[in-house]
């Protein structure tokens, strides 16, 4: 589903099903993978908010206001600028305005050392996890405790 679809004034209420909030990094205008990310997700039983491509921390941060039941943030980038472009990631978590896990992948350096050292700076933001595999995502998702107390009771 698209994020004009989805956000509405005020707080969405809990769904059934396990809420993420997918969007592609600011600078990044690569949709390819963010809507078979989506596609998958979907099949896999996930209620995807996408936020689609150059998404800045700004817009992440609102999803997830409107959407604080939200199971985890995914953010994508291929063209190796992610560090830049989340920055602002660790003050949002720091403020509390970010409550779920984040986790980024993609294409994070041109070399092995450059994707190691981005790494190494996007968990230094808070950045929860950085895949560079995007087919271990479901797995991890649906590893990650459920945010959603209603949900998680009932079943």
């Amino acid at each position: 589903m698209n994020l004009s679809a989805r956000l509405r004034p005020g707080i969405e209420q809990p769904s059934g099903s396990r809420i993420i909030i997918l969007g592609v990094a600011e600078s990044d205008a690569h949709v390819v993978a963010n809507k078979l990310i989506e596609y998958e997700l979907s099949v896999s039983g996930f209620d995807v908010i996408n936020l689609g491509a150059c998404t800045p921390v700004d817009e992440f941060v609102s999803a997830f206001q409107s959407h604080p039941y939200a199971d985890a943030i995914v953010i994508g980038s291929l063209n190796g600028h992610a560090y830049e472009d989340l920055k602002s990631i660790k003050d949002a978590k720091n403020n509390l305005l970010i409550a779920c896990p984040i986790i980024v992948g993609g294409n994070l350096g041109i070399t092995r050392d450059q994707a190691a050292k981005t790494k190494e700076q996007l968990l230094s933001l808070g950045v929860d996890y950085v895949l560079d595999d995007a087919a271990a995502l479901p797995l991890l998702l649906h590893r990650l405790p459920r945010r959603n107390a209603f949900t998680s009771m009932s079943t």
